[in-house]
């Protein structure tokens, strides 16, 4: 266990950073501001960050195999193509829901999930939706979906209903991508602060995951051990992402939402993009197939 200087991507704080994923054809790091209405991706190298503006608040940007993006917006899923134009793929409103979190599976298929804006107990889901947009409920009377994340051998499925403190794992059917036997990986014991947030698995199997209102990211062996916890310098980190040559930079949003004056001058990294060099090893990610 360890306390880190991270670095930080020189772009503008978020008041609701979210959703780090590394698109290994740009090099560069795919990001959201979740209340702003943004899509940033980021050239670590560089610092060149171009923003893609939204309609409607945007809960995750992932890459698209033909080029583009999928994103998951306040009603529901689309697709933005590589010049910019947008379509809905999934369109489904719910007044007073967002969406949040989502993760692409070895099959090309978007997992979304979603929240209410006043975090009232079951009014979110999970939603599967392969490429043509044909969406299955997944499941249903979550409260704040969070983290997603699949086993190096696609076996199993790790997701985070913020709420419950736990890390829950499902079995994984390879060839159909269906899910099965969920039961919990970890359980935060009451001593620990935070919740578990966004989070992302590594090589050897481990999940590390962010803990909103924990200053921490841990990182989980496959039989659920804390094995290492990363001490970071903001309060509220929303997810991580392995990314840069290699993929092994770990890269770690955070939000600087309901930080009072106080709070904000003792953190002066709040909402941003953290840069934890060298952290581990990660595993590449898969694009839309949509």
């Amino acid at each position: 266990m360890n306390s880190e200087t991270p670095d930080r991507l020189p772009v503008p704080a978020a008041e609701l950073a979210e959703g780090p994923t590394w698109d290994p054809v740009g090099n560069r790091l795919v990001w959201v501001d979740i209340l702003g209405c943004e899509v940033h991706t980021t050239d670590p190298s560089t610092g060149e960050d171009t923003v893609l503006r939204t309609e409607q608040h945007v809960g995750a940007a992932k890459p698209r195999a033909g080029g583009g993006l999928v994103v998951n917006l306040r009603d529901g899923v689309g697709t933005y193509d590589a010049a910019g134009g947008f379509a809905w793929l999934h369109y489904d409103p719910v007044p007073g829901r967002r969406g949040n979190d989502a993760a692409v599976d070895a099959l090309g298929t978007l997992w979304a999930g979603s929240m209410r804006y006043d975090n009232a107990p079951g009014g979110g889901a999970l939603v599967r939706v392969a490429p043509s947009g044909a969406a299955v409920t997944v499941l249903d009377e979550v409260t704040c979906s969070n983290g997603l994340g699949w086993s190096p051998d696609g076996r199993l499925m790790y997701y985070v209903d913020t709420p419950t403190r736990r890390i829950d794992v499902f079995d994984v059917d390879p060839d159909s991508g269906d899910v099965r036997n969920r039961r919990p990986l970890v359980v935060l014991p009451d001593d620990t602060a935070g919740s578990p947030d966004g989070l992302t698995v590594d090589a050897d199997g481990c999940v590390w995951v962010a803990l909103w209102d924990g200053y921490a990211v841990h990182r989980y062996a496959p039989d659920g051990t804390l094995d290492r916890v990363l001490d970071l310098p903001v309060q509220f980190p929303t997810a991580c992402a392995f990314g840069g040559p290699g993929l092994h930079d770990l890269f770690v949003t955070s939000a600087s939402l309901g930080l009072d004056r106080t709070a904000r001058a003792e953190q002066p990294l709040a909402g941003s993009v953290l840069v934890i060099p060298d952290a581990g090893q990660g595993l590449p990610g898969h694009a839309f197939a949509g």
